[in-house]
């Protein structure tokens, strides 16, 4: 995806876990945090305390959405899906991914992989990888103060 792109809907999930989430639900009122995790992604779990954290911090300003990516699979065992997402406290609602529909329309390749898209869904940032949580954290901000 490049930047100012809209956010694509979220329809494909093979399933959702802990509540569904439309786009037109997200769009309007806040900012929005997509990101994309794995069950074989060591980096994924290493980043969701500070992820989770951020759900938690923002939670009045910014809508929070885990998408599942398989990358195996293995990683499409829903009950391993469950039971990852529990360990790691993942509350949020979760997009499984299975059939990597989503993943398609974001042309995403990684995880961990963050889009944040401003309040009226165009996509305002991008990465991937483990690391930059600092960098997400600021953009993050940065969109959440165009809102005020």
């Amino acid at each position: 995806m490049k930047l100012r792109q809209p956010m694509p809907e979220l329809t494909g999930a093979t399933e959702w876990l802990n509540g569904e989430v439309t786009k037109e639900q997200l769009i309007g009122e806040k900012p929005t945090l997509i990101h994309f995790w794995s069950v074989s992604c060591h980096l994924c779990k290493e980043a969701m305390p500070q992820v989770n954290e951020f759900r938690d911090q923002y939670k009045d300003q910014l809508n929070v959405v885990a998408v599942h990516m398989p990358r195996s699979e293995d990683d499409l065992d829903l009950s391993k899906i469950k039971e990852v997402a529990a360990e790691h406290d993942i509350t949020q609602p979760i997009f499984v991914d299975s059939e990597h529909k989503l993943t398609d329309a974001f042309e995403n390749q990684y995880v961990p992989a963050y889009y944040v898209f401003d309040k009226t869904g165009q996509l305002r940032h991008f990465q991937a990888g483990g690391s930059g949580m600092k960098m997400l954290e600021k953009r993050v901000n940065r969109v959440l103060g165009e809102n005020e």
